[in-house]
């Protein structure tokens, strides 16, 4: 599904040039659940961008199904974005003057789909998050956990068969957060590839692999568990099978 060959982002700081990222190579396979997990200024969130198509590596290729992300035109990869990459964020991003049917009818518009099958569509993924009794609030109107939901809701809206996520439970009480990754690996099951950055060893317990990012680089990658008081009491998850 993904893989970066020889990958590096560098940023200038104060005349200086600083590696966010460091010679990753990686290979992430259809239908994983990875959690890149690492401290505050290990690279976390510029990894994730990276394989959103968000930011242009230095040097390196990123690659989503063998198609060379940033040999793409900018016009491509936002076509790629729509069709294949859901994201999910710690600020959830909705937009805060539109009610929780329209947030997740936003990409749907972007999708060139028709109204009434924008709304239908919103409605049914609004009902699958549990929020079928919400559908006319404003962010505002709604907990920190419903206003989550409704950006997963928002993330399927275009069915991706990749999904990004930075930090999703960040914000959440430790009740919700177990929700939150019980929903995503529901969705992972359903056999989308799911990458999440974490700070919370707990949350990433809950991933099939764990990935350790320390100064910008990657550290010898494999099963995510034994990892200390994963969120929720669940059996291993397995990796799916690289034969």
């Amino acid at each position: 599904m993904i893989t970066l060959q020889s990958v590096s982002k560098h940023f200038q700081h104060r005349g200086k040039s600083v590696a966010a990222l460091a010679n990753v190579t990686l290979q992430i396979g259809k239908g994983d659940f990875v959690a890149v997990i690492g401290p505050s200024g290990s690279g976390k969130s510029t990894f994730l961008h990276l394989l959103g198509g968000m930011l242009s590596p230095t040097e390196g290729k990123v690659r989503i199904e063998n198609e060379s992300l940033y040999d793409l035109t900018s016009d491509q990869r936002s076509a790629l974005r729509k069709k294949k990459i859901g994201f999910v964020f710690q600020t959830f991003n909705l937009v805060p003057y539109l009610t929780a049917l329209e947030n997740v009818q936003v990409p749907l518009v972007l999708a060139g789909l028709g109204e009434e099958g924008q709304k239908r569509r919103a409605e049914s993924l609004l009902g699958r998050v549990g929020l079928s009794d919400r559908l006319d609030h404003k962010p505002r109107e709604l907990s920190v956990g419903q206003q989550q939901r409704v950006a997963l809701a928002r993330m399927l809206a275009n069915d991706p068969a990749l999904i990004l996520a930075d930090e999703p439970t960040g914000n959440l009480d430790p009740e919700t957060a177990a929700s939150i990754m019980d929903f995503l690996c529901g969705l992972n099951d359903e056999g989308r590839t799911i990458v999440m950055v974490t700070h919370d060893l707990r949350v990433a317990g809950r991933a099939k692999r764990a990935l350790r990012l320390v100064n910008g680089s990657i550290q010898p990658d494999g099963q995510a568990r034994p990892l200390p008081e994963a969120i929720a009491s669940t059996e291993p998850r397995k990796a799916p099978s690289t034969n």
